[in-house]
């Protein structure tokens, strides 16, 4: 069970709704994204292509680190730049929200910076034999698979209604198809973009090893050190017991629901000490349980 299966958020589970509502970060991505690509048409020539994109020749043999996080905001096309967009605006304030602003940009860029390097991984192992180490990564679909793991870990019921096909499914079922899909086109190399089918792979990897242990991202805001709580038993209602619960008990239980509540609204930044405190004194209450 996710975060979005919680009573409260019962009214709001399907993408495009009220958490779709566009945030900051996920807000100048966008603009960015847009800006650097109008820009490089307009007035560069793609000579920005040339320059920022990621490749295993210059960005790993020749010293050009900075391509691991630039490649990440070029587009080879408007529809290119479209898809991505529509991604990181129904998925994107999820995450945000979910993180904080400044935890969510870390967690983007990183997974981005993932997709270059599982990408130079499996290039490195011959699994790209007729791919020459000059070709150029580009995109933001790495981040933005990322962004895809994190919401199915969350909240992995959450309902999609595609476009193409008209089709609704759970979150989680997309995660699973798009991976299998990125897998496939890796292994066999149908499609043609087996390279980048293995920078998304790369971007979810990470993305689910964030998620997963969050306080790998404790050094991007230490305002707000993340507290661990995802497990599903912290957001679980406890099971119905013979002997009759204390007052002790009904006051946590009031008081984590609460804060649960406030984690929904703001994001886990919102949260004082004090009240981090209590979700960790409740994990581990819920934890040490029979």
């Amino acid at each position: 069970m996710g975060i979005a299966d919680r009573d409260y958020t019962t009214g709001r589970r399907r993408a495009g709704g009220g958490q779709a509502q566009v945030t900051p970060v996920v807000k100048w991505l966008l603009i960015i994204n847009a800006a650097v690509f109008f820009g490089d048409v307009l007035f560069f020539d793609h000579r920005l292509l040339e320059w920022g994109a990621f490749s295993i020749e210059s960005g790993l043999r020749g010293g050009r680190i900075w391509e691991f996080l630039t490649f990440q905001f070029l587009h080879g096309s408007l529809l290119h730049l479209l898809f991505n967009s529509v991604g990181l605006f129904f998925f994107g304030p999820w995450m945000e929200r979910w993180w904080g602003w400044r935890r969510f940009g870390a967690f983007y860029l990183l997974c981005g910076a993932a997709g270059a390097a599982f990408y130079s991984l499996l290039w490195s192992l011959g699994m790209f034999p007729h791919e020459d180490a000059r070709a150029g990564l580009i995109g933001a679909s790495a981040g933005i698979y990322g962004i895809l793991i994190g919401v199915a870990m969350i909240a992995p019921n959450l309902r999609v209604a595609l476009i193409f096909p008209p089709v609704e499914m759970s979150i989680r079922q997309m995660a699973m198809l798009v991976l299998a899909i990125a897998a496939g086109s890796v292994l066999t190399g149908i499609g043609g973009n087996a390279g980048g089918e293995a920078g998304h792979l790369g971007g979810a990897i990470l993305g689910f090893f964030l998620i997963r242990w969050p306080w790998l991202l404790n050094w991007a805001d230490q305002q707000a050190p993340a507290v661990e709580i995802i497990p599903p038993k912290v957001f679980q209602r406890p099971a119905a017991k013979l002997s009759p619960r204390t007052d002790v008990d009904l006051a946590l239980s009031t008081e984590v629901d609460r804060i649960l509540d406030k984690i929904s609204q703001h994001g886990f930044q919102s949260l004082t000490d004090a009240e981090r405190t209590v979700l960790t004194a409740a994990a581990k209450a819920s934890s040490s349980r029979p």
